[in-house]
């Protein structure tokens, strides 16, 4: 069967998870959470495959060895889409991204490199400004207060600089939509509107080699 959206029960289980995020009311709907959460995500990921490439789900389970928060389980379900492509369902609607969300050490700097070279860097500046006016958000994990170190601060492309990491993002609030093939059309506009920054991202900045940054 292929991707009919979700249904509400979906977005309903994320809201109880919200207000119980325990073992128990996992435990007691499990169910919703395989069939009518996780089912729908891996159908669409099936279809995005020979576009976009192969996709992962993200455990449910979160990491709370280093956290405060002890909450075991997440408030959303994410999967990749790809080598960069993010897809994510949760109690306030649909969401998409694409690119590095954060960087590491090697990265930044050819990042920065490219952003800085008179062919490359105003290449990137008029793909950000059409992603902007298509309606997508282009942000990054972490955004430095000034430019970095060995670059001039009145830098054309200063606002990039200070980036250390690059994604488009879009959200869409949950509705009835949601139950719908327009779920899967809106993540396949938004790859499609992404791919242009993703892949001078993929060509100038590449995969990590080092350590985080």
């Amino acid at each position: 069967m292929g991707f009919r959206g979700w249904p509400a029960e979906a977005i309903e289980f994320y809201e109880g998870l919200e207000a119980d995020n325990s073992r128990s009311y996992w435990q007691a709907n499990k169910r919703v959470y395989e069939e009518l959460v996780q089912g729908p995500m891996a159908e669409l990921l099936a279809e995005l495959g020979p576009e976009f490439g192969e996709g992962r789900i993200f455990r449910p389970h979160r990491d709370v060895r280093f956290s405060r928060d002890k909450s075991p389980y997440k408030t959303a379900i994410g999967a990749t889409v790809g080598t960069g492509g993010y897809v994510q369902l949760s109690a306030e609607g649909l969401a998409a991204g694409c690119g590095y969300y954060t960087m590491t050490s090697d990265q930044l700097d050819r990042y920065r490199q490219a952003v800085g070279d008179e062919g490359t860097g105003p290449q990137l500046a008029g793909l950000v400004e059409t992603a902007v006016g298509s309606g997508l958000e282009v942000t990054a994990h972490e955004v430095l207060k000034s430019c970095p170190k060995g670059y001039p601060r009145d830098h054309p492309r200063v606002e990039l600089l200070r980036l250390k990491g690059l994604i488009t993002w879009r959200q869409w609030p949950a509705g009835a939509w949601l139950g719908t093939t327009r779920a899967k059309q809106r993540v396949v506009g938004f790859l499609r509107a992404s791919a242009p920054l993703s892949e001078w991202l993929e060509v100038h900045v590449g995969p990590s080699t080092g350590p985080t940054g």
